[in-house]
């Protein structure tokens, strides 16, 4: 007679449960059981405090780390201090030169001619009497007298200790004066224009000396060769030309170059000439030194401004004992050059000035600048080698 278990599971059609047997284990699957249970363990067991602790120590430290980085790659370099005294000029700067060893003369779009104490930032003289801007202003050292030449055609000398009127006029010119030189040995102005003449007047007495004219001679720039009856002119017919003041008949004209020639000085000594080229985008834009001794070729050519080289100057202390050349430039740069290699050994960037059409220099080593935008901006060397050029004042 089957039994009561049996008999249920016959009625539910399934084996009874006595008959299903477990089966083995396999070999090895009792450790692997374990080893399981072991690391399921581990992976859900609390951390202890001292991991905690290192974990969030290491973390605050990589986060420490990286914000340390940021902070020190974001945070820009402490900005140069540059001193802004009293403006000598409202508007654009078109012409600044030396007159003792601590003062200035200047002249601009305001049709004024200014004598300021870049030293003190102070200014000094204002003087009225032109009808439209300065191009050019000079003044004959050891004296007394300041000149100035405009767009109203004319030139005209000032006192210093006098008042603040003319105290003589030069007038002969059919355009803008653009060029002007002044000789303290023969006490003569020489003037030229971009009607392609070029003057030379009696300082004291105003009278028109000489005239000559050359068919397409637009004079940019006019020097006087210290203590000669030579004249430097630089022209838009892109030659450099030298003059005798005695007849004013050109003397010499050194091989004309590929650009426009916007300025020329010559060294204390009157032995070398430096002038400046046009360009834009690198093309042309160089400074070219010339021997006046030796008039056949160019000496040496200085290469780095990418827009034109609107003034360049000799430097009256050099560079220790190696003669220095500093040329601005419409790229808003100003760099001095070794004469000897042509090398640039320093380079000052007035970000946002415009144009900077001319420059002055003092013995103390500090430069003087002009600029379109921003006034006048003065420059030194702050290390002993003068290779590291900073503005450290605009007025």
């Amino acid at each position: 007679m089957p039994r009561p278990q049996q008999q249920q599971a016959a009625a539910t059609g399934s084996a009874p449960s006595a008959s299903i047997r477990p089966e083995p284990p396999r070999a090895g699957a009792q450790f692997q059981g374990i080893a399981g249970r072991v690391a399921q363990a581990k992976r859900f067991r609390p951390a202890s405090a001292f991991e905690i602790m290192g974990k969030l120590q290491s973390k605050i430290s990589r986060n420490s780390s990286k914000r340390r980085a940021d902070r020190y790659e974001e945070e820009p370099p402490p900005a140069k201090v540059v001193q802004q005294p009293c403006p000598a000029h409202c508007g654009a700067v078109a012409s600044v030169a030396s007159l003792t060893t601590d003062l200035c003369v200047s002249g601009g779009k305001d049709k004024t001619v200014v004598v300021y104490n870049w030293r003190r930032g102070t200014l000094v003289r204002r003087f009225l009497g032109h009808e439209r801007e300065v191009t050019k202003v000079t003044c004959l050292p050891a004296s007394n007298w300041l000149f100035s030449a405009s767009r109203d055609k004319t030139a005209l000398m000032w006192g210093f200790q006098g008042g603040s009127g003319a105290v003589q006029g030069f007038s002969g010119h059919d355009l803008v004066v653009t060029g002007l030189a002044v000789s303290p040995v023969f006490q003569q102005l020489c003037t030229g224009s971009r009607d392609n003449t070029v003057c030379t007047w009696d300082i004291e007495t105003g009278d028109c000396l000489h005239r000559a004219s050359i068919s397409r001679n637009l004079v940019t720039h006019l020097c006087w060769v210290p203590g000669e009856p030579y004249i430097v002119q630089a022209s838009e017919d892109k030659t450099i030309r030298i003059w005798d003041s005695r007849e004013l008949r050109v003397a010499h004209a050194f091989p004309a170059k590929q650009h426009i020639q916007t300025s020329c000085d010559v060294s204390s000594d009157g032995r070398y000439c430096v002038s400046g080229s046009s360009g834009s985008g690198g093309e042309g834009c160089e400074a070219t030194l010339w021997d006046l001794r030796q008039v056949k070729c160019r000496v040496r050519e200085f290469w780095g401004h990418s827009q034109t080289t609107a003034s360049c100057i000799f430097l009256p202390r050099g560079l220790g004992a190696s003669p220095a050349i500093a040329t601005s430039s419409h790229d808003c740069t100003v760099r001095v050059w070794s004469q000897d290699s042509g090398a640039c050994v320093a380079t000052a960037c007035l970000e946002g000035a415009g144009a900077l059409p001319s420059l002055a220099a003092f013995e103390s080593g500090s430069l003087l600048c002009a600029s379109s935008n921003s006034g006048i901006h003065l420059l030194k060397f702050s290390s002993a080698k003068g290779t590291d050029l900073q503005e450290v004042a605009k007025f």
